[in-house]
């Protein structure tokens, strides 16, 4: 009898699984691969901000590092809904004279592309979290969320809509594979004008010098650059958009050498130039290749991309140093170089280093004045629609926190707590010990780096 059962479920299985294949084909197959690929490349991506969050924290110091991980966590919650609500019609939607999307809010009528969208949705949040580091140690929390809300919800997705939505750009024949331009240069664009808004830190400039105003956990911010790295294999690499098999391990190999060569280059030149190999421009060196590559990575050969990554470390070592003394724009992260300086080198090593249209490849100059133009023309909506919505929210209230505040630290005027509770935490390590004022000395010294907190803290509570 129990034979005979067996018999009847193996052959009920074998007839559903007949049945089942005859459904299966290499097309549903080779559709499947490719969503498995893009939504893998999608939570890589995602995983970025985990390295954004650790390298602009550690970048800056420990007396402003929760505001700055809330407003990394902040942007990608209010980035995801405003790009569902509406970024993405903008950007995608039905074209409007080369210039904006029109329909597909919500995503309605776009149901079908869930998974295109939560791939771009990420995209745009990576886009507004790199103002968080220029504009860190004296934004007030609420003036970035605004920005933030109009940079998901509009200004990045009209930009991405010219390039990647079937927009004027993208009819010229403008290449941005995975986003120099559409996510880096916006990004970095939108940064440098809160930055002109907002002015330095307090005691970054004295008497016309820069004074340097060191992060207050470098190997955090290490940690958090391997992190951008393993994640920028899916952001380029998943801009494929399909299981490629031969165009993802290029893609992903490109990325590798750049970001080598970035780092190469930048620990190479600033011991040249300052006698021993700069830390932070070093990690800073391999945001730069990747930012690098990340327009051509499909379009260039490997040797290409290793040149694009070598010749952005260089080119990232000199712009942090005239953006930070000759421009006078306080970036405490570096994001405007690494982001907008590096973006545009790497959308114009494109009309170098394509393989089919570029200059070095005998395609002459015209890919290079598109990529040029295009450049150009984000960088201006960048700056000025930011630049509107920053004066706009200024007339109704300041957007910089007060100087008592900054002195202080954000953590405790937007937060009122601090990242590092040093004397609660180490002392109860050390109560058992018949040393009573075990490590006090320490922890005094490291707590009264910062005079104001109680005070501040004090008067708030009041």
């Amino acid at each position: 009898m129990l034979k005979k059962i067996m018999y009847v479920f193996a052959g009920t299985f074998l007839l559903a699984a007949g049945a089942h294949a005859e459904e299966v084909t290499a097309q549903s197959v080779s559709a499947s691969l490719d969503t498995i690929w893009v939504m893998v490349a999608t939570l890589l991506v995602f995983f970025m901000h985990a390295g954004f969050a650790m390298v602009e924290s550690g970048f800056t110091r420990s007396k402003n590092a929760l505001n700055i991980l809330m407003k990394n966590i902040l942007t990608v919650a209010i980035g995801s809904i405003l790009y569902f609500a509406a970024g993405y019609a903008i950007m995608f939607g039905n074209d409007a004279g080369g210039l904006i999307g029109t329909n597909g809010f919500a995503l309605s009528g776009h149901e079908d592309q869930i998974g295109f969208f939560v791939f771009q949705a990420v995209f745009a949040a990576t886009c507004a979290t790199i103002i968080s580091g220029a504009v860190a140690e004296r934004i007030k929390l609420s003036s970035y969320i605004l920005l933030t809300v109009f940079m998901t919800g509009l200004i990045y997705p009209v930009a991405g809509h010219w390039i990647w939505g079937g927009g004027w750009l993208s009819e010229l024949g403008f290449v941005d594979f995975a986003g120099s331009t559409v996510v880096h240069l916006t990004g970095a664009t939108g940064a440098a004008v809160a930055v002109l808004f907002l002015g330095a830190r307090i005691g970054k400039y004295t008497n016309g010098k820069a004074n340097v105003i060191p992060g207050h956990n470098i190997p955090l911010g290490a940690l958090g650059v391997f992190i951008l790295w393993f994640g920028w294999f899916g952001f380029n690499g998943g801009s494929t958009l399909a299981a490629d098999p031969e165009l993802i391990p290029h893609v992903i190999t490109a990325t590798l050498l750049a970001a080598s060569g970035g780092i190469i280059t930048s620990a190479l030149y600033t011991h040249f130039r300052y006698g021993q190999i700069d830390p932070s421009l070093t990690l800073n060196g391999a945001l730069g290749g990747l930012v690098g590559i990340t327009a051509g990575c499909a379009n260039v050969s490997l040797f290409g991309a290793l040149i694009i990554g070598l010749l952005a470390g260089f080119i990232l070592v000199e712009a942090v140093q005239f953006i930070d003394k000759k421009g006078k724009l306080d970036d405490p992260v570096g994001a405007i170089a690494v982001h907008g300086v590096c973006g545009i080198w790497g959308t114009l090593a494109v009309g170098l280093f394509d393989t089919s249209a570029g200059l070095f490849y005998g395609g002459g100059v015209s890919l290079l004045a598109i990529q040029a133009l295009g450049i150009a023309a984000v960088i201006a909506w960048t700056a000025i629609a930011s630049g509107t919505v920053i004066y706009i929210m200024s007339l109704f209230s300041p957007i910089r926190v007060s100087r008592e505040v900054e002195i202080a630290g954000l953590d405790f005027a937007e937060h009122g707590s601090s990242a590092y509770e040093l004397r609660e935490s180490y002392l109860s390590q050390g109560a058992g010990s018949s040393n009573k004022d075990f490590g006090s000395d320490l922890i005094d010294r490291l707590n009264n780096l910062h005079p104001h907190v109680k005070n501040v803290k004090t008067e708030q509570s009041s």
